[in-house]
């Protein structure tokens, strides 16, 4: 059944759903378009249609073959939503569930593409902050680009931002997709062009290996990974290539390739490439059933919690909306707890001491325990001497309060009796000065 969106588009059929809103094929004064229709609720919030209406020229302006347009913004009652290009094809998250992975030229090709797009909008002064498989199109109509691979178009420019600011977001927040987090969001530091460089080398990375570097387990895990952990090879790749998509992956911001040049370079390696298969790497299995989670990751427990949810895998990301089935365009961006500075602080002790757990800490335990039993062995001996001494000393009053007849006699009872103490004082500490045998 048609609809009216606003008095200049008609919309006819669900095309996509996420957990921003639906996407449906319309019509418009120049044909066939694209309308991404937000939720009603989010229609309601005032802050939100403010900041949308305030987006509008800089979405609009943003011109270019590799970014899927956007031609107009519509606020109409309970009706917000985004007029873009239709593009015939499909989406790389779709592509990559449906064939596998892609060759290494094909790969290289399409995150080219996606390079100039983000080159365009960085120039723009926009950042992206969801780069992510979703939202790169794949353009079945258009020629295709070198070796027969799709041409590639990034969509979904600001929608991360438009959708969880303002009455989401706050200091406290990290708005983006686990898997494709820079390090420096999930630190607290305003995301930059950086990060969509960040992101986009995870999707050059998932697209030849079959799954994201730092993915897998439990959100928190995923997050820590980022901040801590080097990324791990991809086997079998060019030296030129893997060069390029660690330079991308580096934690220091300024250390990435700008947008533009990552594209040039990219190119450069596409000659080197034309007869590489698709990598063959082993599947990556499911995480530790029972892994159990840092003091740091616990906070983000309660994600997980509950009937419904879905145990993150090793692999292409797991919507974090919890559903009983996921939306078809695996729409994942959300807010994030983000983590305090001692938690943060606390992530890079306890990946070390995980690594680097090894038998000479039984040792030491056994050390200390040897330790503590001969500090409680002197314990005892001072007691008991202390005793012996009162002992003494009572025998020596006693015999001084007898009669001068006596008192020699007395005397010499008293020193037996002390030298009968001493002796059992010896008897009883000469247990305590024996070694101590570990694990006794």
């Amino acid at each position: 059944m048609a609809r009216k969106i606003g008095s200049r588009y008609t919309v006819h059929q669900v095309i996509g759903r996420g957990s921003a809103g639906t996407v449906w094929l319309g019509e418009g004064p120049d044909g066939p378009v694209a309308v991404k229709l937000l939720r009603e609720d989010l229609a309601s919030d005032q802050v939100l249609v403010g900041r949308f209406v305030q987006e509008r020229t800089a979405l609009t302006s943003l011109d270019h073959p590799r970014v899927v347009g956007v031609h107009d913004m519509v606020v109409d009652g309970s009706d917000l939503a985004l007029v873009m290009d239709l593009v015939q094809g499909t989406d790389l998250r779709t592509r990559l569930e449906r064939d596998g992975v892609l060759t290494p030229q094909h790969a290289v090709s399409v995150i080219a593409d996606v390079a100039d797009g983000l080159a365009a909008a960085h120039a723009a002064g926009i950042v992206h902050r969801d780069v992510k498989p979703e939202n790169v199109l794949l353009d079945l109509a258009a020629p295709p680009g070198p070796g027969g691979a799709p041409r590639a178009k990034l969509t979904d420019f600001g929608i991360a931002r438009l959708v969880d600011a303002p009455r989401r977001t706050r200091a406290t927040r990290i708005i983006g997709t686990p898997d494709y987090l820079a390090p420096e969001i999930i630190e607290g530091l305003e995301p930059r062009a950086a990060v969509d460089i960040y992101a986009l080398a995870t999707v050059l990375y998932e697209v030849l290996a079959g799954f994201t570097p730092f993915g897998g387990g439990h959100t928190g895990a995923v997050l820590r990974r980022h901040v801590t952990e080097s990324v791990p090879p991809v086997p079998g790749l060019p030296d030129g290539l893997w060069r390029i998509i660690a330079e991308c992956l580096a934690k220091a911001p300024a250390s990435r390739l700008r947008a533009a040049e990552l594209a040039e370079r990219l190119r450069e390696q596409l000659p080197l490439l034309g007869e590489l298969p698709p990598l063959a790497l082993p599947a990556q299995g499911q995480p530790p059933a029972e892994e159990a989670l840092t003091p740091g990751e616990a906070v983000y427990a309660e994600a997980d919690s509950g009937p419904g949810t879905h145990r993150r895998r090793r692999g292409p990301a797991v919507p974090l909306v919890p559903s009983p089935s996921p939306d078809s365009t695996r729409d994942t961006h959300t807010s994030l707890r983000r983590p305090s500075p001692n938690e943060l602080a606390s992530y890079a002790a306890e990946s070390h001491a995980q690594r680097s757990v090894a038998p000479h800490v039984h040792r030491k335990g056994r050390r200390a325990l040897v330790r503590r039993r001969r500090t409680i062995a002197v314990l005892i001996a001072l007691v008991l001497l202390l005793a012996g001494a009162a002992a003494a000393y009572a025998a020596f009053a006693s015999g001084d309060g007898r009669g001068g007849g006596g008192r020699g006699g007395a005397r010499e009872g008293g020193r037996v009796g002390a030298a009968a103490q001493v002796r059992s004082i010896q008897a009883a500490l000469s247990p305590l000065h024996a070694p101590v045998i570990p694990g006794l």
